[in-house]
């Protein structure tokens, strides 16, 4: 995982620390920086871990994500003002997808919102977290309060036998679908649970109280299904799912046109503006992109990474934002943003790699099908 760095001395570096902390070390969790916390990379093995997920359940300590949690007055005019989000469409219960744009129709941050009785609940990246409430905190009035719920931890249980290894914890959870949610109680613990994640799996995120997250972790790792899961698994997850990686696959200078996310801005606010960067986003809309995010599939055993330039012919049209072997697919896989003109499926690539010209071809995204239960 290429935010995260292995070979950082703990004694000169202020690194934070999350509430699995200890429970991470005594499982034999190697652990790493990352987005300012340290976090485990790994347990047994990313290959193992990452085929374990995929057949079994696997559980991520994601404590690192922001939560928040908006209310007040004109809540819904004022998030609209803020977000490309339709919240007439969100109902109790449900969560969605949005990103936080700038006036450019730059990526400052891709999110969840969740509906909850008179509230809005925010899940955002780890690492900008701070700048997002930054951001929220100018943009949104006065009578709109933030709480940043700081003393919450959250999971992700993911994989298809998540729902039966979690619904002897918190009966009731398997009714849910795909990306809505509901409130539980686990161990005693209130846990807010919806059916979502970030690997392509079935699964869940939970968020219980900080206090709590020991004794949770410990009990789905008893069932037998259940594995921990480092942050090196985690991304190669992602990836086969096609699942676009914040700070690599996303940012300031993409758009979500360019990288096909059109699904996180409603329909009527495509038509209606009224959000931060709407001018750039209905006109990429109307006319295209220059670019756009495609997945690669390389031949060969030598995978590439972030930052390698794609030729076309002796052409360079792009550079990867994220690249790995994929142990489900048993061969390297990538994303890029490359010129219009050389994203169509099968299109024949080179990927460059320290001078080594390596052939690929533009495949369909997600690599590795979905399997939410929807």
């Amino acid at each position: 995982m290429s935010e995260a760095n292995d070979n950082i001395d703990e004694d000169a570096v202020e690194v934070l620390t999350l509430p699995l902390d200890a429970w991470h070390r005594d499982k034999g969790g190697r652990m790493v920086e990352f987005a300012g916390y340290w976090m485990p990379v790994q347990y047994e093995g990313i290959i193992a871990e990452h085929l374990w997920t995929r057949e079994n359940a696997g559980l991520f300590d994601v404590s690192h994500m922001g939560q928040l949690l908006l209310s007040g007055e004109g809540l819904e005019a004022a998030v609209e003002a803020v977000l490309p989000i339709d919240l007439s469409t969100l109902k109790l219960g449900q969560q969605r997808y949005s990103l936080l744009l700038d006036e450019e129709g730059g990526v400052l941050d891709d999110l969840m919102v969740q509906r909850w009785p008179d509230k809005l609940y925010m899940v955002v990246n780890g690492a900008t977290k701070w700048d997002d409430i930054g951001t929220l905190r100018e943009a949104l009035p006065d009578e709109v309060t933030i709480n940043h719920l700081d003393e919450q931890a959250l999971l992700a249980l993911q994989g298809p036998k998540a729902s039966a290894a979690l619904e002897r914890h918190a009966p009731g959870v398997s009714a849910l679908t795909f990306m809505k949610l509901g409130h539980f109680t686990i161990a005693g613990h209130p846990a807010t649970i919806s059916r979502s994640g970030y690997t392509g799996e079935d699964g869940f995120e939970i968020s219980i109280p900080a206090e709590a997250a020991a004794e949770v972790a410990g009990l789905l790792c008893g069932e037998p299904e259940v594995k921990p899961i480092g942050l090196g698994a985690r991304d190669s997850l992602r990836l086969e799912a096609g699942l676009p990686l914040y700070g690599h696959d996303l940012g300031p200078d993409t758009s979500p046109i360019e990288a096909g996310l059109i699904f996180g801005i409603n329909k009527r606010r495509r038509a209606e503006g009224g959000f931060p960067g709407a001018e750039r986003i209905q006109r990429e809309l109307a006319e295209g992109t220059a670019r756009r995010w495609v997945g690669l599939a390389l031949e060969g055993r030598q995978a590439a990474r972030e930052g390698a330039e794609v030729y076309a012919g002796g052409e360079l049209v792009g550079k990867l934002t994220s690249g790995g072997f994929s142990p489900s697919l048993n061969h390297p896989i990538a994303t890029a943003y490359v010129a219009s003109e050389f994203a169509a499926e099968g299109t024949a690539v080179e990927i460059d790699v320290r001078g080594k010209r390596l052939p690929a071809r533009v495949v369909p995204m997600p690599f590795v099908p979905h399997r939410y239960h929807r």
